[in-house]
């Protein structure tokens, strides 16, 4: 499935979003049924379209240990800590 015929960007993009935890490419791939699933190397270029289109953005796409996930931009954090405060 490519982001022009289907929309693994937006896909891959929402299920980030709603994860509220980093993400596996496999666990990514698991989203689909198998007859629709993704290629690894597709969903991780996805994964690459979706990191150049945060750019300029208050958050970031990054790959840590334990999968993808958004999060602020560091030289924000003295804004959205505030969030947090008592």
């Amino acid at each position: 499935m490519s982001d022009a015929e289907g929309g693994l960007v937006p896909i891959l993009e929402a299920a980030l979003l709603a994860a509220g935890k980093p993400m596996t490419v496999a666990a990514l791939g698991a989203l689909f049924e198998e007859h629709e699933r993704p290629a690894a190397e597709d969903l991780r270029a996805a994964l690459a379209t979706i990191s150049e289109r945060c750019e300029g953005r208050g958050y970031e796409l990054i790959e840590v240990a334990s999968g993808f996930r958004f999060q602020v931009r560091e030289r924000y954090s003295p804004w959205v800590a505030r969030l947090w405060q008592e």
